[in-house]
């Protein structure tokens, strides 16, 4: 589902975002992707949307090249995966049904399908009663499951998510980590970037772990596992 071949990332004056990275990721897993700030999680991220594209190396997703994509197909490549962020990225001047429906809309979807799949997405996400609402009078777990919502809409075999939870207590970033794991019984594929380290190991989903832009740990998903040295896994005893 993903692969990352021997992938770099540099910025134009910075430093070396991500360096001589390899990582594997099969179709239906769930990972969490960790790290302090400035390892590369967010820039990693970015790479799988084709938000960026690496200074070296492959980046394999959906069995496809993101190098060999070109600039005119970068929309059609992106259907293929739902986008969740930590500030939900919400439009206050649409309801919350339009604010879901905005994917469907851009890829041509008929009315009668966007009805359809719009209301599908919102009772999954507990919020079936909110479409007619403005998204900026619910409140901060309701606007986040609008936005898993409108990621999951167009039915993406792949979901990544950039600190979803962020802004959230404990209680609600466990109910909405629940809701990811619904989606990967249905056999989507979630990467996620998260510091929450006390909810992905109350998890135990598969963790991979990086520092300074490097692969530093990555565990199996019940919480075994090895750092790259062969010493136990980043954060573990």
């Amino acid at each position: 589902m993903i692969r990352f071949e021997a992938v770099g990332k540099r910025y134009p004056g910075g430093g070396e975002a991500l360096a001589t990275l390899d990582l594997d990721i099969a179709p239906g897993e769930f990972v969490f992707l960790t790290g302090p700030s400035g390892a590369g999680k967010s820039t990693l991220l970015k790479l799988v949307a084709l938000i960026e594209r690496p200074s070296r190396g492959q980046v394999i997703v959906n069995g496809q090249s993101t190098r060999q994509i070109p600039r005119r197909r970068i929309a059609q490549f992106r259907r293929g995966l739902g986008i969740v962020f930590q500030d939900h990225k919400l439009l206050a001047d649409r309801n919350v049904f339009d604010n879901v429906a905005l994917p469907l809309i851009i890829a041509g979807f008929s009315p009668r399908d966007i009805n359809r799949r719009v209301r599908a997405a919102l009772d999954l996400v507990g919020l079936a009663n909110k479409g007619p609402r403005n998204p900026m009078t619910l409140s901060t777990g309701e606007q986040q499951r609008v936005g898993i919502a409108r990621a999951v809409v167009s039915k993406p075999p792949l979901l990544i998510a950039d600190e979803p939870t962020g802004n959230l207590d404990p209680e609600l970033s466990l109910e909405i980590m629940r809701l990811f794991e619904r989606f990967n019984e249905l056999g989507v594929t979630l990467l996620i970037a998260s510091h929450d380290i006390d909810l992905i190991t109350r998890l135990g989903h598969r963790r991979v772990m990086l520092a300074e832009g490097r692969l530093v740990g990555d565990t199996a998903a019940d919480g075994s596992g090895y750092d790259v040295d062969g010493d136990p896994a980043y954060g573990q005893d």
